[in-house]
């Protein structure tokens, strides 16, 4: 891993007071590399610039059980004030990330208001993200799933791949098959298109005739009867 002390993301030079920017440092983490491990003193908050670090603890069988993926934003806020981490987090592909240290973290939203009140609205912000994501989590469907995530996390209607159709599938709880099959699917109903990395609603155009009111079968017999009694 390469850091530096600086190239904070604009986010974060906005969110934090200048007297923590030269405490930050921003790098780039290879896969594999874990920023924390369960049990651990707490000594860094991380910031995901780019890339995915995942949030994981051990099953019974000691495999890795997920509990969050990140790919953009903090992870290991909750340590905050905390003896020790809770989880691991891993870089799960190449990553840019920014790292603050969480003594001097506290002491600045002790010690500035301002700071603090901008602080609880991010926490707000990132409890109605995970609020969609329960949302999305509960749909029936996987088409149901991925354009709810295009809808609410993406832009314009387009949402970026980054790590893959794999990471989207882990992100809304199904298959990689499945979702293979899905974009296929909505590929080509035409209702979404891959461009540049990007899965992007597509902008269909509207069907000849489609403004005219659908009638019911017993108001169509109703208007046909009424042109014949006119004849």
């Amino acid at each position: 891993m390469t850091a530096h002390p600086t190239g904070l993301p604009a986010e974060l030079e906005e969110l934090l007071p200048p007297r923590l920017h030269a405490r930050c440092a921003s790098g780039r983490y290879p896969r594999g590399t874990t920023l924390f491990e369960t049990g651990r003193r707490p000594a860094f908050m991380f910031y995901v610039v780019s890339g995915e670090v995942t949030l994981e603890r051990h099953g019974i069988q000691g495999e890795p059980v997920v509990l969050q993926r990140c790919r953009r934003g903090f992870v290991g806020e909750a340590s905050l004030h905390s003896s020790r981490y809770h989880c691991d987090a891993r870089v799960a592909t190449d990553a840019e990330i920014s790292r603050i240290p969480l003594r001097e973290l506290g002491q600045a939203l002790d010690d500035d208001p301002s700071f603090a009140v901008r602080w609880i609205g991010m926490l707000n912000r990132e409890v109605r993200r995970l609020r969609l994501q329960c949302e999305r989590l509960s749909l029936k469907t996987v088409e149901a799933r991925l354009l709810h995530l295009l809808d609410t996390e993406g832009s314009d209607g387009g949402y970026r791949v980054g790590a893959g159709l794999k990471s989207i599938a882990r992100e809304i709880g199904v298959t990689h098959e499945a979702l293979y099959r899905c974009v296929a699917s909505l590929e080509g109903r035409g209702i979404l298109n891959r461009i540049d990395g990007c899965l992007r609603r597509a902008v269909a155009p509207p069907r000849e005739g489609a403004h005219r009111t659908r009638q019911a079968p017993g108001a169509r017999g109703a208007v046909a009867r009424a042109l014949s009694s006119r004849r």
